[in-house]
């Protein structure tokens, strides 16, 4: 049996709305929303009965998906939000982006901003950053060069 492919990257928040509108300014587009609750959702995730709002917001090419999770039952239990990069177990997810500076730009006026103080250039193939958006969630941006 192969593996098919890589469905989603699941990121728990507590502003469902404010986190939806920062992934669409980046270029996702929001596919549904709902509210899925109730035992057997529980014996999924190992949580018992719960109650969790989620969103799925896909990249324009299809292939890759965010599950954006807004637990009400139970909440939320830990904070890995103002985790460094060198932090163990999953923590950012990194986005090509066409133009990097017009990207940092919309995204500034939904609260991002820069881990460091600029945006790097690895040799004369990328340059690169990465960013704190909604609620401090660690994002990695990619322009490809030439």
């Amino acid at each position: 049996m192969a593996l098919k492919r890589m469905d989603n990257v699941g990121i728990v928040v507590d502003d469902l709305g404010a986190t939806i509108d920062f992934f669409r300014e980046l270029g996702l587009e929001l596919e549904g929303r709902a509210t899925i609750e109730g035992e057997w959702a529980g014996r999924v995730t190992g949580l018992g009965d719960q109650r969790v709002e989620i969103a799925m917001m896909r990249t324009p090419d299809g292939h890759g998906r965010l599950e954006l999770s807004r637990f009400i039952m139970p909440p939320a239990v830990a904070d890995h939000r103002k985790a460094p990069v060198n932090a163990l177990g999953y923590l950012r997810v990194m986005f090509a982006v066409d133009d990097i500076d017009d990207t940092l730009v919309r995204l500034r006026k939904h609260g991002a901003e820069l881990v460091s103080s600029e945006v790097v250039q690895y040799q004369d193939v990328y340059r690169l950053c990465y960013i704190r958006g909604p609620e401090g969630l660690l994002i990695g941006l990619a322009q490809e060069l030439g």
